[in-house]
């Protein structure tokens, strides 16, 4: 029988969530807006999503259930300031009542102040290009730390690096026009307002930092150059402003190789080979991403402590999502052999949810019905909860043997 690796004493092991892709009906937020739009080219709104403003007791319990120690939730800075300067003092009392929740079950939340999703109001008055951008976030941080006297990790911000691209073209009066693409306007805005966020919550006395996609560029030979300057706006410049951070969030699911293109900057990502098997995303099967991340956070960000915010396989077989998470972790097994400090695993998700778009995708560890929003816990949750009751990571074996779709191009 193979030996398992042991896992750091307090390791983390648990699963992540974000509220507009579980809670439902967030209303006040832009993406509604968006989703219900005339004309709205989303293919599905979010809707009901999974229920989970009215059932986080169960997912909660759920996940202890199974033996995570840890669950990364969201606050909806749209429902706890629905209009600039008014709070909700319900909806605090409601993200608190979360918090009690874990506590009770023996369970660490792991706290996102901003996934994505912003207020009808901020998007009003300029978002991101508004003067007072920073200053409302360092308010709306204000806002959130009066609920988060117990909670020891904070994430700023979900994925800066996301909210960058932008497909409309704005005037960046410092650096023109460059959409679609990153802006490095937004990227300046994001990091000014993190850094103001991070005072607050270091005077509440909080470890917080931000999570980074990486998407593990990597270079046709003799692009490298072209592969670096591609990848510090989509991924570095945040890696960077982390450096000062008391942890970086590391989100990994994929790897993206940038090389020659037709078009007119002549470089780009590449396809992935015809063979390669893709996901429901239509992402590239490639789990041992996790381990090139959490190496190339460590090169660019220092040896601050990280944490797996993210990482997961868009999947309707199961024994898939296993084999996939078991490369992972193995991945992360090597770094932390290496003398990464990796503090804890969080898989995206623990629910089957609403995936920005369309509820296609599962990367859930829990089914989700979409009419009676009845919780199915599959055995990916057991298998992970096993791990972490042992505190160890996968051996050679450990994954499911047998599993169906294991072919080039399905899911």
């Amino acid at each position: 029988m193979t030996s398992v690796t042991s896992a750091p004493e307090g390791f983390l092991w648990g699963a992540a969530t974000a509220g507009h892709q579980i809670e439902g009906n967030n209303v006040n937020t832009g993406h509604w807006v968006n989703e219900y739009s005339p004309g709205t080219q989303i293919p599905e709104p979010s809707g009901d999503a999974c229920d989970s403003y009215h059932r986080y007791p169960e997912d909660i319990a759920l996940l202890a259930g199974a033996g995570l120690t840890a669950y990364r939730f969201s606050l909806e800075w749209a429902r706890i300031e629905p209009e600039e300067g008014v709070v909700s003092r319900a909806q605090l009392a409601h993200y608190r009542r979360m918090i009690d929740t874990c506590r009770s079950h023996g369970v660490e939340p792991i706290v996102t102040l901003h996934h994505f999703t912003f207020p009808r109001w901020w998007d009003r008055d300029g978002g991101w290009y508004s003067p007072r951008a920073t200053a409302r976030f360092e308010r709306y941080t204000e806002i959130a730390s009066t609920i988060l006297d117990d909670v020891d990790w904070v994430i700023t911000m979900n994925e800066p690096n996301m909210m960058i691209n932008q497909s409309e073209a704005r005037i960046d009066t410092e650096n023109g026009v460059n959409f679609p693409g990153p802006s490095p306007h937004v990227a300046r805005a994001t990091a000014a307002a993190h850094r103001a966020s991070m005072e607050v919550l270091r005077r509440h006395g909080k470890n917080a930092g931000w999570t980074v996609a990486n998407q593990v560029f990597q270079a046709v030979p003799g692009w490298e150059d072209q592969r670096d300057e591609w990848q510090y706006w989509r991924e570095d410049f945040f890696l960077e402003q982390a450096r000062d951070d008391d942890f970086i969030g590391v989100q990994s699911y994929l790897r993206t190789i940038i090389g020659p293109t037709d078009d007119d900057l002549g470089y780009g990502p590449q396809p992935w080979p015809d063979t390669a098997e893709r996901t429901l995303t239509g992402w590239e099967y490639y789990p041992e991403a996790l381990g090139h991340a959490l190496r190339h956070t460590r090169r660019v960000s220092g040896d601050i402590p990280m944490i797996v915010t993210e990482n997961g396989i868009a999947t309707a077989d199961d024994p898939r999502r296993i084999h996939y998470t078991t490369g992972a972790l193995k991945a992360l097994a090597d770094a932390i052999a290496d003398g990464i400090d990796v503090r804890g695993y969080l898989h995206w998700s623990l629910l089957d949810n609403y995936e920005w778009g369309s509820y296609r995708p599962t990367f859930g560890l829990i089914a989700v019905d979409r009419e009676t929003f009845a919780r199915s816990p599959k055995p990916s949750l057991g298998w992970l909860g096993d791990l972490a009751r042992r505190n160890v990571f996968p051996a050679d074996g450990e994954h499911a043997p047998e599993f169906a779709g294991a072919r080039a191009g399905t899911a």
